[in-house]
Protein backbone atom coordinates (compact mmCIF):
# COMPACT_ATOMS: atom_id res chain seq x y z
CA UNK A 1 0.00 0.00 0.00
CA UNK A 2 1.33 3.48 -0.75
CA UNK A 3 1.40 6.04 1.74
CA UNK A 4 2.48 10.30 0.62
CA UNK A 5 1.38 13.18 2.01
CA UNK A 6 -1.02 15.91 -0.14
CA UNK A 7 -2.11 19.33 0.08
CA UNK A 8 -5.59 19.27 0.43
CA UNK A 9 -8.69 21.12 1.51
CA UNK A 10 -11.67 19.34 3.02
CA UNK A 11 -14.41 21.10 5.34
CA UNK A 12 -12.69 22.16 8.02
CA UNK A 13 -9.26 20.53 6.99
CA UNK A 14 -5.92 21.79 4.96
CA UNK A 15 -2.43 21.59 4.43
CA UNK A 16 -0.34 23.41 6.80
CA UNK A 17 2.53 25.13 5.04
CA UNK A 18 4.82 25.75 7.99
CA UNK A 19 4.95 22.94 10.56
CA UNK A 20 7.55 24.53 12.96
CA UNK A 21 5.36 27.13 13.87
CA UNK A 22 1.80 26.19 15.97
CA UNK A 23 -0.77 25.42 14.42
CA UNK A 24 -3.98 28.35 13.98
CA UNK A 25 -7.80 27.54 14.87
CA UNK A 26 -10.59 28.85 15.52
CA UNK A 27 -14.09 27.67 17.27
CA UNK A 28 -16.89 29.12 16.45
CA UNK A 29 -18.67 29.40 19.81
CA UNK A 30 -20.86 32.01 17.74
CA UNK A 31 -22.21 29.97 15.45
CA UNK A 32 -23.78 26.90 17.51
CA UNK A 33 -25.34 24.14 15.60
CA UNK A 34 -27.79 21.61 16.15
CA UNK A 35 -27.55 19.50 19.52
CA UNK A 36 -25.28 16.39 19.99
CA UNK A 37 -28.35 13.78 20.54
CA UNK A 38 -27.43 11.73 23.57
CA UNK A 39 -27.98 8.63 21.56
CA UNK A 40 -24.80 9.40 19.39
CA UNK A 41 -22.98 7.84 22.46
CA UNK A 42 -25.51 4.69 22.20
CA UNK A 43 -24.64 0.74 22.89
CA UNK A 44 -25.46 -2.26 21.31
CA UNK A 45 -25.88 -5.59 22.70
CA UNK A 46 -26.39 -8.22 20.86
CA UNK A 47 -26.31 -12.67 21.47
CA UNK A 48 -23.19 -13.15 20.13
CA UNK A 49 -19.85 -14.72 21.40
CA UNK A 50 -19.83 -13.75 25.52
CA UNK A 51 -21.79 -10.33 24.72
CA UNK A 52 -24.95 -11.02 26.04
CA UNK A 53 -23.98 -14.61 28.77
CA UNK A 54 -20.58 -14.15 30.98
CA UNK A 55 -20.33 -10.26 29.88
CA UNK A 56 -23.93 -9.03 30.65
CA UNK A 57 -25.73 -11.85 32.61
CA UNK A 58 -23.82 -14.46 34.51
CA UNK A 59 -26.95 -15.32 36.34
CA UNK A 60 -28.43 -15.06 40.28
CA UNK A 61 -26.44 -18.13 41.75
CA UNK A 62 -23.27 -17.32 39.50
CA UNK A 63 -19.77 -17.12 41.70
CA UNK A 64 -18.95 -13.96 39.98
CA UNK A 65 -20.80 -10.60 41.57
CA UNK A 66 -23.64 -9.94 40.12
CA UNK A 67 -26.96 -7.70 40.55
CA UNK A 68 -30.12 -9.86 40.41
CA UNK A 69 -27.86 -12.09 37.51
CA UNK A 70 -26.08 -8.94 35.71
CA UNK A 71 -21.98 -8.68 36.45
CA UNK A 72 -21.63 -6.27 39.25
CA UNK A 73 -18.39 -4.88 37.38
CA UNK A 74 -19.83 -4.81 34.26
CA UNK A 75 -22.92 -2.42 35.19
CA UNK A 76 -21.00 -0.54 37.43
CA UNK A 77 -18.68 0.02 34.48
CA UNK A 78 -21.44 0.88 31.91
CA UNK A 79 -23.82 2.59 34.59
CA UNK A 80 -20.20 5.35 35.28
CA UNK A 81 -20.33 5.54 31.02
CA UNK A 82 -23.82 7.00 30.76
CA UNK A 83 -24.96 5.02 28.48
CA UNK A 84 -28.10 6.51 26.66
CA UNK A 85 -29.55 3.74 24.59
CA UNK A 86 -29.13 0.10 24.28
CA UNK A 87 -29.69 -2.21 21.26
CA UNK A 88 -30.99 -5.69 21.47
CA UNK A 89 -31.02 -8.31 20.62
CA UNK A 90 -29.28 -8.17 17.39
CA UNK A 91 -28.15 -7.88 14.76
CA UNK A 92 -28.36 -11.06 12.34
CA UNK A 93 -29.61 -12.92 15.78
CA UNK A 94 -32.44 -10.82 16.11
CA UNK A 95 -34.45 -12.39 13.04
CA UNK A 96 -33.86 -15.64 14.20
CA UNK A 97 -34.83 -14.78 17.88
CA UNK A 98 -38.84 -15.76 18.56
CA UNK A 99 -39.66 -13.62 22.34
CA UNK A 100 -41.69 -15.83 23.58
CA UNK A 101 -38.90 -18.55 24.41
CA UNK A 102 -37.67 -15.51 26.72
CA UNK A 103 -40.03 -15.23 28.81
CA UNK A 104 -41.52 -17.26 31.81
CA UNK A 105 -39.83 -19.42 34.60
CA UNK A 106 -36.27 -19.41 33.17
CA UNK A 107 -36.09 -23.00 34.03
CA UNK A 108 -39.47 -24.09 31.55
CA UNK A 109 -37.33 -21.57 28.92
CA UNK A 110 -36.17 -23.66 25.52
CA UNK A 111 -32.40 -23.62 24.76
CA UNK A 112 -31.81 -22.19 21.42
CA UNK A 113 -29.07 -22.97 19.12
CA UNK A 114 -27.71 -19.06 17.70
CA UNK A 115 -27.30 -20.46 14.26
CA UNK A 116 -25.62 -17.01 13.08
CA UNK A 117 -22.34 -16.61 15.57
CA UNK A 118 -20.68 -20.14 16.26
CA UNK A 119 -23.56 -22.30 16.77
CA UNK A 120 -23.71 -21.83 20.48
CA UNK A 121 -26.69 -23.60 22.41
CA UNK A 122 -28.14 -20.97 24.72
CA UNK A 123 -30.59 -21.05 27.62
CA UNK A 124 -33.14 -18.58 27.06
CA UNK A 125 -32.25 -17.17 30.58
CA UNK A 126 -31.76 -13.24 29.30
CA UNK A 127 -35.28 -12.83 27.59
CA UNK A 128 -37.47 -9.32 26.94
CA UNK A 129 -37.79 -9.09 30.80
CA UNK A 130 -34.16 -9.18 31.42
CA UNK A 131 -32.73 -6.97 28.68
CA UNK A 132 -35.32 -3.97 29.33
CA UNK A 133 -35.31 -4.54 33.45
CA UNK A 134 -31.25 -3.55 32.69
CA UNK A 135 -32.36 -0.64 30.99
CA UNK A 136 -34.64 0.43 34.05
CA UNK A 137 -31.47 0.62 35.98
CA UNK A 138 -28.83 1.81 33.49
CA UNK A 139 -31.31 5.03 33.27
CA UNK A 140 -31.00 3.77 29.06
CA UNK A 141 -33.72 3.63 26.28
CA UNK A 142 -34.23 0.15 24.80
CA UNK A 143 -33.45 -0.41 21.42
CA UNK A 144 -35.54 -3.99 20.42
CA UNK A 145 -34.80 -5.16 17.16
CA UNK A 146 -37.79 -7.46 16.12
CA UNK A 147 -37.66 -10.39 13.65
CA UNK A 148 -38.96 -9.77 9.88
CA UNK A 149 -36.76 -12.62 8.68
CA UNK A 150 -37.91 -15.63 10.36
CA UNK A 151 -40.64 -14.21 12.19
CA UNK A 152 -44.85 -12.76 11.97
CA UNK A 153 -46.86 -9.98 11.81
CA UNK A 154 -48.45 -11.01 14.98
CA UNK A 155 -45.36 -12.20 16.59
CA UNK A 156 -43.82 -8.85 16.32
CA UNK A 157 -47.41 -7.12 17.19
CA UNK A 158 -47.90 -9.27 20.44
CA UNK A 159 -44.36 -8.42 21.20
CA UNK A 160 -45.19 -4.30 21.43
CA UNK A 161 -47.87 -5.42 23.11
CA UNK A 162 -46.44 -7.33 25.56
CA UNK A 163 -43.85 -4.88 26.42
CA UNK A 164 -45.88 -1.84 26.25
CA UNK A 165 -49.78 -2.17 27.01
CA UNK A 166 -50.63 -1.46 30.43
CA UNK A 167 -54.22 -1.95 29.63
CA UNK A 168 -56.74 -5.65 29.89
CA UNK A 169 -55.14 -7.21 27.23
CA UNK A 170 -54.00 -10.28 26.29
CA UNK A 171 -50.33 -9.70 26.60
CA UNK A 172 -50.48 -7.62 29.37
CA UNK A 173 -52.09 -10.32 30.96
CA UNK A 174 -49.36 -12.27 30.43
CA UNK A 175 -46.38 -10.05 31.41
CA UNK A 176 -48.36 -9.77 34.79
CA UNK A 177 -48.31 -13.24 34.93
CA UNK A 178 -44.39 -13.35 34.50
CA UNK A 179 -44.03 -11.04 37.47
CA UNK A 180 -43.94 -7.29 35.37
CA UNK A 181 -47.16 -5.33 36.52
CA UNK A 182 -46.61 -2.21 35.08
CA UNK A 183 -45.58 -1.87 31.01
CA UNK A 184 -42.08 -0.75 30.23
CA UNK A 185 -41.26 2.22 27.87
CA UNK A 186 -39.80 1.25 24.82
CA UNK A 187 -39.50 4.23 22.34
CA UNK A 188 -36.91 2.68 19.75
CA UNK A 189 -38.06 -0.40 17.71
CA UNK A 190 -35.97 -1.54 14.87
CA UNK A 191 -38.41 -3.49 12.56
CA UNK A 192 -36.21 -6.06 10.73
CA UNK A 193 -32.38 -5.91 10.64
CA UNK A 194 -29.64 -5.94 7.39
CA UNK A 195 -33.21 -6.88 5.22
CA UNK A 196 -30.69 -7.00 2.76
CA UNK A 197 -28.06 -10.13 3.71
CA UNK A 198 -28.72 -12.06 7.01
CA UNK A 199 -31.88 -10.18 7.78
CA UNK A 200 -33.68 -12.13 4.67
CA UNK A 201 -31.55 -11.34 1.74
CA UNK A 202 -34.86 -8.42 0.32
CA UNK A 203 -34.56 -6.35 -2.20
CA UNK A 204 -35.52 -2.83 -1.28
CA UNK A 205 -38.57 -2.95 -2.95
CA UNK A 206 -39.32 -6.30 -1.62
CA UNK A 207 -38.85 -4.83 1.93
CA UNK A 208 -40.50 -1.68 1.87
CA UNK A 209 -43.32 -3.56 1.36
CA UNK A 210 -42.45 -5.79 4.32
CA UNK A 211 -42.40 -2.58 6.58
CA UNK A 212 -45.43 -1.64 5.50
CA UNK A 213 -46.65 -4.42 6.20
CA UNK A 214 -45.42 -5.28 9.58
CA UNK A 215 -45.50 -1.60 10.51
CA UNK A 216 -49.47 -1.17 10.36
CA UNK A 217 -50.02 -3.70 13.22
CA UNK A 218 -47.24 -2.01 15.59
CA UNK A 219 -49.63 -0.10 17.73
CA UNK A 220 -48.73 3.06 20.13
CA UNK A 221 -50.17 1.58 23.53
CA UNK A 222 -51.22 4.41 26.51
CA UNK A 223 -48.22 6.21 27.46
CA UNK A 224 -45.54 4.54 24.80
CA UNK A 225 -45.06 6.14 21.12
CA UNK A 226 -42.78 4.24 19.18
CA UNK A 227 -39.53 5.54 17.25
CA UNK A 228 -39.70 3.06 14.18
CA UNK A 229 -36.95 2.36 12.55
CA UNK A 230 -36.61 0.92 8.84
CA UNK A 231 -33.22 -1.60 8.13
CA UNK A 232 -31.46 0.43 6.22
CA UNK A 233 -28.43 0.22 3.71
CA UNK A 234 -24.60 -1.05 4.31
CA UNK A 235 -21.96 0.87 3.37
CA UNK A 236 -22.15 2.54 0.25
CA UNK A 237 -25.43 1.06 -1.39
CA UNK A 238 -27.17 4.33 -1.92
CA UNK A 239 -30.32 2.80 -3.66
CA UNK A 240 -31.55 1.27 -0.66
CA UNK A 241 -31.96 4.77 0.88
CA UNK A 242 -33.36 5.73 -2.23
CA UNK A 243 -35.77 3.13 -2.68
CA UNK A 244 -37.43 3.51 1.17
CA UNK A 245 -37.24 7.17 1.09
CA UNK A 246 -39.37 6.55 -1.77
CA UNK A 247 -41.74 3.70 -0.81
CA UNK A 248 -41.95 3.94 3.16
CA UNK A 249 -41.29 7.68 3.63
CA UNK A 250 -42.71 9.01 6.96
CA UNK A 251 -44.22 5.93 7.72
CA UNK A 252 -40.75 5.05 9.36
CA UNK A 253 -38.81 7.76 11.61
CA UNK A 254 -35.37 6.96 11.48
CA UNK A 255 -33.47 4.50 8.80
CA UNK A 256 -30.31 2.66 10.00
CA UNK A 257 -27.07 2.76 8.50
CA UNK A 258 -23.94 -0.17 9.12
CA UNK A 259 -20.64 0.94 8.83
CA UNK A 260 -17.35 -1.15 10.10
CA UNK A 261 -13.93 -0.53 9.48
CA UNK A 262 -12.37 -3.77 8.61
CA UNK A 263 -10.21 -4.74 5.59
CA UNK A 264 -13.49 -6.00 3.65
CA UNK A 265 -15.17 -9.45 3.58
CA UNK A 266 -12.67 -11.40 1.19
CA UNK A 267 -10.44 -12.37 3.77
CA UNK A 268 -8.65 -12.03 6.88
CA UNK A 269 -9.51 -8.39 8.26
CA UNK A 270 -5.78 -8.13 9.84
CA UNK A 271 -4.92 -8.59 14.07
CA UNK A 272 -6.28 -5.76 16.51
CA UNK A 273 -2.87 -5.52 18.11
CA UNK A 274 -0.25 -6.95 15.54
CA UNK A 275 -0.17 -3.93 11.84
CA UNK A 276 2.39 -2.22 10.36
CA UNK A 277 2.19 1.65 10.32
CA UNK A 278 0.75 1.33 7.15
CA UNK A 279 -2.52 -0.60 8.66
CA UNK A 280 -2.33 1.70 11.36
CA UNK A 281 -3.35 4.42 8.55
CA UNK A 282 -5.22 2.41 6.64
CA UNK A 283 -7.59 1.91 9.39
CA UNK A 284 -7.95 5.69 9.93
CA UNK A 285 -8.49 6.93 6.61
CA UNK A 286 -11.27 3.86 6.42
CA UNK A 287 -12.89 5.09 9.47
CA UNK A 288 -13.09 8.83 8.33
CA UNK A 289 -14.79 7.36 4.74
CA UNK A 290 -18.14 7.65 7.19
CA UNK A 291 -18.25 11.07 6.32
CA UNK A 292 -18.25 11.21 3.04
CA UNK A 293 -21.35 7.87 3.33
CA UNK A 294 -23.15 10.02 5.89
CA UNK A 295 -23.13 13.12 3.68
CA UNK A 296 -24.52 10.61 0.45
CA UNK A 297 -27.08 9.24 2.41
CA UNK A 298 -28.03 12.37 3.96
CA UNK A 299 -28.49 14.07 0.55
CA UNK A 300 -30.50 11.48 -0.57
CA UNK A 301 -32.48 11.82 2.78
CA UNK A 302 -32.69 15.94 2.65
CA UNK A 303 -34.36 15.25 -0.68
CA UNK A 304 -37.12 13.52 -0.36
CA UNK A 305 -37.45 14.42 3.29
CA UNK A 306 -36.53 18.18 3.51
CA UNK A 307 -37.74 18.97 7.24
CA UNK A 308 -35.70 16.12 8.82
CA UNK A 309 -38.83 14.05 10.28
CA UNK A 310 -36.20 10.62 9.67
CA UNK A 311 -33.82 10.34 11.34
CA UNK A 312 -30.44 8.39 10.15
CA UNK A 313 -29.22 6.13 12.62
CA UNK A 314 -25.84 4.32 12.55
CA UNK A 315 -26.51 1.76 14.61
CA UNK A 316 -23.36 -0.80 14.04
CA UNK A 317 -20.10 0.82 13.75
CA UNK A 318 -16.85 0.11 14.98
CA UNK A 319 -13.64 -1.71 14.13
CA UNK A 320 -13.97 -5.41 13.28
CA UNK A 321 -10.93 -6.98 12.60
CA UNK A 322 -9.62 -11.22 12.84
CA UNK A 323 -10.95 -12.94 15.96
CA UNK A 324 -7.73 -13.69 18.71
CA UNK A 325 -6.50 -17.05 18.48
CA UNK A 326 -7.72 -19.51 20.52
CA UNK A 327 -11.07 -17.91 21.24
CA UNK A 328 -14.17 -19.48 19.77
CA UNK A 329 -14.48 -19.12 16.36
CA UNK A 330 -17.91 -16.82 15.10
CA UNK A 331 -17.90 -15.31 18.76
CA UNK A 332 -16.03 -12.18 17.08
CA UNK A 333 -13.81 -11.81 20.49
CA UNK A 334 -11.36 -9.60 19.46
CA UNK A 335 -8.78 -7.42 21.60
CA UNK A 336 -9.05 -3.46 21.79
CA UNK A 337 -6.05 -1.27 21.02
CA UNK A 338 -5.03 2.30 21.41
CA UNK A 339 -5.69 2.48 17.12
CA UNK A 340 -9.21 1.34 18.22
CA UNK A 341 -9.81 4.64 20.35
CA UNK A 342 -8.66 6.91 17.25
CA UNK A 343 -11.48 5.22 15.24
CA UNK A 344 -13.94 5.83 17.83
CA UNK A 345 -12.44 9.08 18.75
CA UNK A 346 -12.37 10.19 14.96
CA UNK A 347 -16.19 8.44 14.23
CA UNK A 348 -17.44 10.63 17.13
CA UNK A 349 -15.81 13.62 15.45
CA UNK A 350 -17.72 13.03 12.73
CA UNK A 351 -21.34 12.54 14.12
CA UNK A 352 -20.94 15.50 15.98
CA UNK A 353 -21.20 17.45 12.20
CA UNK A 354 -24.40 16.05 10.78
CA UNK A 355 -26.80 15.78 14.19
CA UNK A 356 -29.32 17.78 12.40
CA UNK A 357 -29.93 14.12 10.26
CA UNK A 358 -27.46 11.96 12.79
CA UNK A 359 -30.07 10.97 15.71
CA UNK A 360 -28.17 7.42 16.84
CA UNK A 361 -25.14 5.91 16.72
CA UNK A 362 -24.75 2.30 17.98
CA UNK A 363 -21.14 1.40 18.68
CA UNK A 364 -20.75 -2.62 18.16
CA UNK A 365 -20.38 -3.88 20.22
CA UNK A 366 -20.68 -3.41 24.32
CA UNK A 367 -19.10 -6.28 25.73
CA UNK A 368 -16.29 -8.81 24.73
CA UNK A 369 -17.21 -8.36 20.91
CA UNK A 370 -15.43 -6.32 17.99
CA UNK A 371 -14.70 -2.96 19.11
CA UNK A 372 -16.51 -3.68 22.68
CA UNK A 373 -16.40 -0.99 25.64
CA UNK A 374 -15.11 -4.14 28.39
CA UNK A 375 -13.71 -7.50 28.30
CA UNK A 376 -14.11 -10.05 30.68
CA UNK A 377 -12.38 -13.22 31.01
CA UNK A 378 -13.36 -16.22 28.99
CA UNK A 379 -12.33 -19.18 31.80
CA UNK A 380 -15.26 -17.66 34.33
CA UNK A 381 -12.23 -16.20 36.79
CA UNK A 382 -14.03 -13.27 37.25
CA UNK A 383 -11.70 -10.54 35.61
CA UNK A 384 -12.67 -7.35 33.65
CA UNK A 385 -10.61 -4.77 31.75
CA UNK A 386 -11.64 -1.36 30.74
CA UNK A 387 -11.03 -0.93 26.81
CA UNK A 388 -9.13 2.25 25.18
CA UNK A 389 -12.47 2.81 23.54
CA UNK A 390 -14.20 2.65 26.56
CA UNK A 391 -12.05 5.35 27.58
CA UNK A 392 -12.85 7.70 24.95
CA UNK A 393 -16.74 7.13 25.34
CA UNK A 394 -16.16 8.13 29.15
CA UNK A 395 -14.10 11.20 28.33
CA UNK A 396 -16.43 12.25 25.53
CA UNK A 397 -19.89 11.94 27.61
CA UNK A 398 -19.96 15.86 27.94
CA UNK A 399 -20.61 16.37 24.69
CA UNK A 400 -24.28 14.39 25.39
CA UNK A 401 -26.64 16.63 24.58
CA UNK A 402 -24.18 19.80 23.79
CA UNK A 403 -24.67 22.14 20.57
CA UNK A 404 -22.28 21.11 17.95
CA UNK A 405 -20.10 24.42 17.86
CA UNK A 406 -17.72 24.11 14.27
CA UNK A 407 -14.05 24.47 14.33
CA UNK A 408 -11.75 25.26 11.78
CA UNK A 409 -8.00 23.29 12.11
CA UNK A 410 -5.46 23.15 9.83
CA UNK A 411 -4.34 19.66 9.51
CA UNK A 412 -1.62 17.88 7.07
CA UNK A 413 -3.38 15.37 5.37
CA UNK A 414 -1.81 11.91 4.33
CA UNK A 415 -3.23 10.08 1.56
CA UNK A 416 -4.22 6.35 1.89
CA UNK A 417 -5.08 3.61 -0.48
CA UNK A 418 -8.74 2.66 -0.89
CA UNK A 419 -7.65 -0.83 -2.15
CA UNK A 420 -8.22 -3.59 0.60
CA UNK A 421 -5.70 -4.00 2.58
CA UNK A 422 -3.99 -7.70 1.79
CA UNK A 423 -6.85 -8.86 1.04
CA UNK A 424 -6.48 -9.70 -2.48
CA UNK A 425 -3.46 -11.14 -4.10
CA UNK A 426 -3.15 -8.01 -6.44
CA UNK A 427 -4.08 -4.55 -5.00
CA UNK A 428 -6.59 -2.96 -5.85
CA UNK A 429 -5.91 0.52 -7.48
CA UNK A 430 -9.28 2.33 -6.13
CA UNK A 431 -7.17 5.74 -5.65
CA UNK A 432 -6.98 7.80 -2.40
CA UNK A 433 -8.74 8.70 0.67
CA UNK A 434 -7.72 11.29 2.92
CA UNK A 435 -6.30 10.73 6.35
CA UNK A 436 -5.48 14.10 8.46
CA UNK A 437 -3.45 14.13 11.09
CA UNK A 438 -5.45 15.95 13.35
CA UNK A 439 -9.23 16.44 13.63
CA UNK A 440 -11.29 18.64 16.45
CA UNK A 441 -14.97 18.53 17.56
CA UNK A 442 -16.20 21.41 19.87
CA UNK A 443 -19.59 22.46 21.88
CA UNK A 444 -20.83 23.93 24.14
CA UNK A 445 -22.44 22.46 27.48
CA UNK A 446 -25.55 22.95 29.29
CA UNK A 447 -23.99 24.45 32.20
CA UNK A 448 -22.56 27.27 29.39
CA UNK A 449 -19.27 25.42 29.56
CA UNK A 450 -17.22 24.24 26.05
CA UNK A 451 -15.71 21.02 26.09
CA UNK A 452 -13.02 20.58 22.95
CA UNK A 453 -11.69 17.16 22.18
CA UNK A 454 -8.84 17.33 19.99
CA UNK A 455 -6.87 14.14 17.97
CA UNK A 456 -3.12 13.67 17.05
CA UNK A 457 -3.31 10.92 15.11
CA UNK A 458 0.27 11.01 13.73
CA UNK A 459 2.58 8.19 15.12
CA UNK A 460 5.94 10.53 15.27
CA UNK A 461 4.50 14.72 15.10
CA UNK A 462 3.49 16.65 18.09
CA UNK A 463 2.00 19.48 17.26
CA UNK A 464 0.78 22.75 19.09
CA UNK A 465 -2.40 24.52 18.31
CA UNK A 466 -3.77 27.68 18.74
CA UNK A 467 -7.14 28.03 19.73
CA UNK A 468 -9.01 31.52 19.43
CA UNK A 469 -12.56 30.72 20.70
CA UNK A 470 -14.67 33.58 18.94
CA UNK A 471 -17.85 34.55 21.12
CA UNK A 472 -16.47 33.13 23.99
CA UNK A 473 -14.37 34.50 27.29
CA UNK A 474 -12.38 31.69 28.03
CA UNK A 475 -11.42 32.00 31.95
CA UNK A 476 -9.80 28.51 32.76
CA UNK A 477 -9.25 25.03 31.14
CA UNK A 478 -8.65 21.69 32.79
CA UNK A 479 -8.73 18.08 30.72
CA UNK A 480 -7.57 14.83 30.44
CA UNK A 481 -5.33 13.02 27.72
CA UNK A 482 -5.42 9.43 26.11
CA UNK A 483 -2.12 7.90 25.30
CA UNK A 484 0.19 5.28 25.28
CA UNK A 485 4.03 4.33 23.99
CA UNK A 486 2.65 2.21 21.01
CA UNK A 487 -0.58 2.70 19.14
CA UNK A 488 -0.79 -1.52 19.41
CA UNK A 489 -0.77 -1.15 23.21
CA UNK A 490 -4.18 -2.56 25.27
CA UNK A 491 -5.44 -3.47 28.24
CA UNK A 492 -5.66 -7.03 29.45
CA UNK A 493 -6.44 -8.65 32.76
CA UNK A 494 -2.66 -8.88 33.82
CA UNK A 495 -2.33 -4.75 33.03
CA UNK A 496 -5.58 -3.21 33.22
CA UNK A 497 -4.14 0.53 33.01
CA UNK A 498 -1.57 0.03 30.10
CA UNK A 499 -3.89 2.67 28.08
CA UNK A 500 -5.91 5.22 30.55
CA UNK A 501 -6.66 8.74 30.72
CA UNK A 502 -4.72 10.84 32.68
CA UNK A 503 -4.83 14.33 33.98
CA UNK A 504 -3.51 16.93 31.01
CA UNK A 505 -1.72 19.92 32.16
CA UNK A 506 -0.23 21.32 28.72
CA UNK A 507 -3.05 24.17 27.76
CA UNK A 508 -2.40 27.46 28.08
CA UNK A 509 -4.41 30.45 28.25
CA UNK A 510 -2.71 34.10 27.46
CA UNK A 511 -4.71 37.06 25.49
CA UNK A 512 -7.51 35.17 24.46
CA UNK A 513 -6.18 32.53 23.06
CA UNK A 514 -6.15 28.60 23.95
CA UNK A 515 -2.64 26.81 23.21
CA UNK A 516 -2.56 22.97 23.23
CA UNK A 517 0.04 20.88 23.30
CA UNK A 518 -1.00 17.69 21.50
CA UNK A 519 1.68 15.27 21.59
CA UNK A 520 1.90 12.37 18.73
CA UNK A 521 -0.95 9.76 19.08
CA UNK A 522 -3.25 11.28 21.37
CA UNK A 523 -6.60 11.92 21.98
CA UNK A 524 -6.94 15.20 24.47
CA UNK A 525 -10.76 16.15 25.78
CA UNK A 526 -10.75 19.72 27.52
CA UNK A 527 -13.17 21.69 29.81
CA UNK A 528 -13.20 25.61 29.03
CA UNK A 529 -14.78 27.82 31.76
Amino acid sequence: MKTLFISITMAAFAFTANAADNIPATIHADKAGAKINREIYGQFSEHLGSCIYGGLWVGEDSPIPNINGYRKDVFEALKALKVPVLRWPGGCFADDYHWMDGIGPKSQRPSLRNNNWGGTIEDNSFGTHEFLNLCEMLGCEPYISGNVGSGTVKEMAQWVEYMTSDGDTPMARLRRQNGRDKAWHVKYFGIGNEAWGCGGNMTPEYYSDEFRKFNTYLRDYTGNKLYRIASGASDYDYDWTKVLMDKVGNRMQGISLHYYTCSGWEGPKGSATQFDNDQYYWALGKCLEIEEVIKKHKAIMDEKDPEGKVGLLVDEWGTWWDEEPGTIAGHLYQQNALRDAFVASLSLNVFHKYTDRVKMANIAQIVNVLQSMILTDQEGTGHMVLTPTYHVFEMYTPFQEATYLPVDLESEVMAVSRGYYKVKKKAMDEGYRPCPMLSASAAKTQDGSIVLAVTNVSLDKDQTIDFRIDGFTAKQVSGRILTSANVADFNDFAHPAVVAPRDYKDAKLKNGVLTVKVPAKSIIVLNIK
